[in-house]
């Protein structure tokens, strides 16, 4: 099995990906244990002394004023677990919570955070052992950390709380733990703070965001080309020199993808011939101008979440000179920033996919094409509700987008007055992203039913090989009503699981 070594600078997107998705198991370095180690006796000195450090001989938040005496240590730092694991709602996803407990380790493993090396490798044992605490949906503001979210991991590093076992059954977190032979940690100064104090849920989120977007944004070129076709649109727009005097990256990709997949197309530009066209719609002619900008979103948001795999986000942090000192480092905000900006890029991409769609399906606007795509057209509604159901998404997409990040709500005394809402930018683009997948699974039947109905017209050769890759799938092509859900529930696995994309790069190769 693959494994991840955590060191001291950090980790990357993929290491991430690897470990919340693929089940990679995890590794200090020995630098990293080093570090630990070198942080511990930083902090065990400071407790020593008579003068109040926050986090280590004081309260938190509000509370941080009253001095907390040596025999009471270790209970407030159990404390401040159990008291903040007060999650709310349904169950966050098993990749989720790895994404965040392995983030939180790489933290740790920096060396800033004063904790112990055998806290490190039992976060890291769990990991190993597939032990998945359980975490609700609500608890997080997206400052001081998502503190209840990574309080129920922490909860379990303690034996306590519940966790899904490898079995994917949830059990108290002791049984889990003793069934592995995995001792629960006895926390001491400074470490429930630090297992507490990070934006690892929300970076996890963004990460995996990242990498399901990289897919649907080719997804949407190839969408984007097969509805260009079947409306018998012009590839010209297309042409590397016109999006060369607009030089955006992702725009020059879109577009570059989008005629790769048309190459070869008899379809493209038939409509000169008998039913000339100054020029198609804007949701035809644009669409590398949308997904492009989408794209470049993506890019800066990447440069943002590689800048917080390099962080180490705690308060307080251990500096090497040996002061522990306070900071805002665990504000949300660069985060849930660009989590907001994706979800406004999604809502456009669904939209403009959807506009395309009802072309499609309008013969007063799908040059030839019988109404809703029916066979018999008043006996059968064909596409119609299909539509209904993607301009539900649409819908819901754009809810979706409204930012998060605007919204700040004060806590703890109004110590804690404002907040980045990261958190909860990262579930609803989540969801974001889910429906995205349904809104091109849509365009996507619908443009390759489409295409098959232009008889006499040869499609792309990449047109072909997506028909017939869809027909294996189970998605029938053109004919009488049926049961539709079964052909649209299909018609999204075969994008979300990345079959459009394999069966277009057999013609293709790669797309950028």
């Amino acid at each position: 099995m693959h494994t991840v070594v955590v060191g001291t600078s950090g980790v990357t997107a993929s290491d991430v990906l690897a470990v919340a998705r693929g089940g990679a198991r995890v590794q200090l370095s020995e630098e990293a244990v080093a570090a630990l180690a070198a942080a511990r006796e930083i902090v065990d000195a400071l407790a020593a002394k008579p003068d109040p450090v926050y986090g280590v001989s004081t309260g938190f938040g509000a509370l941080a004023t009253r001095h907390i005496s040596p025999e009471l240590r270790a209970q407030l730092q159990r404390n401040i677990v159990r008291s903040h694991a007060a999650g709310m709602g349904p169950r966050v996803e098993r990749d989720v919570v790895r994404a965040l407990m392995f983030l939180r380790l790489k933290t740790v493993c920096s060396g800033h955070t004063g904790v112990r090396p055998e806290v490190a490798q039992t976060m890291a044992d769990l990991l190993n052992a597939g032990i998945t605490p359980v975490v609700h949906e609500y608890g997080s503001l997206g400052c001081s950390g998502d503190l209840a979210p990574l309080s129920h991991c922490a909860l379990a590093l303690m034996g306590e709380g519940d966790a899904e076992g490898p079995d994917g059954v949830v059990r108290p977190a002791a049984e889990l733990l003793a069934a592995r032979g995995i001792q629960p940690v006895e926390l001491r100064e400074k470490e429930g703070l630090a297992l507490l104090n990070g934006t690892d849920g929300m970076l996890g989120m963004l990460i995996m965001a990242l990498a399901d977007l990289d897919r649907l944004y080719r997804s949407a070129d190839v969408t984007a080309a097969l509805s260009l076709e079947a409306l018998l649109g012009t590839d010209k727009v297309l042409a590397p020199e016109l999006h060369a005097i607009r030089p955006h990256p992702g725009q020059a990709a879109s577009a570059a993808n989008m005629l790769a997949v048309l190459k070869g197309s008899g379809l493209t530009g038939h409509h000169q011939d008998d039913a000339p066209r100054v020029q198609d719609a804007y949701s035809v002619r644009c669409a590398p101008q949308v997904a492009g900008a989408g794209r470049d979103t993506m890019a800066h948001a990447r440069l943002v979440a590689d800048r917080e795999l390099a962080s180490a986000v705690d308060n307080p942090v251990v500096l090497p000179d040996g002061r522990v000192e306070s900071n805002g480092n665990f504000h949300g905000a660069p985060v849930a920033y660009v989590l907001d900006f994706l979800a406004v890029a999604v809502a456009d991409l669904g939209s403009i996919a959807e506009r395309r769609t009802d072309r499609l399906l309008d013969k007063n606007r799908s040059h030839g094409l019988p109404p809703f795509l029916a066979d018999d057209a008043g006996v059968d509604s064909g596409l119609m509700i299909a539509q209904y159901t993607q301009a539900a998404l649409v819908s819901e997409l754009k809810r979706l987008a409204v930012p998060a990040s605007a919204d700040s709500i004060p806590s703890s005394a109004m110590q804690e007055d404002h907040v980045s809402m990261g958190w909860s930018a990262a579930r609803k683009l989540r969801t974001a992203v889910d429906n995205l997948t349904r809104v091109l699974a849509v365009e996507l039947y619908a443009a390759t039913r489409a295409v098959e109905l232009r008889e006499g017209l040869s499609p792309a050769p990449a047109t072909r090989a997506v028909i017939e890759a869809l027909r294996e799938a189970g998605v029938q092509g053109p004919g009488p009503d049926r049961f539709l859900a079964p052909d649209l529930a299909a018609a999204d696995a075969f994008v979300r699981d990345g079959r459009l994309l394999a069966a277009v790069e057999t013609v293709t190769g790669p797309l950028l």
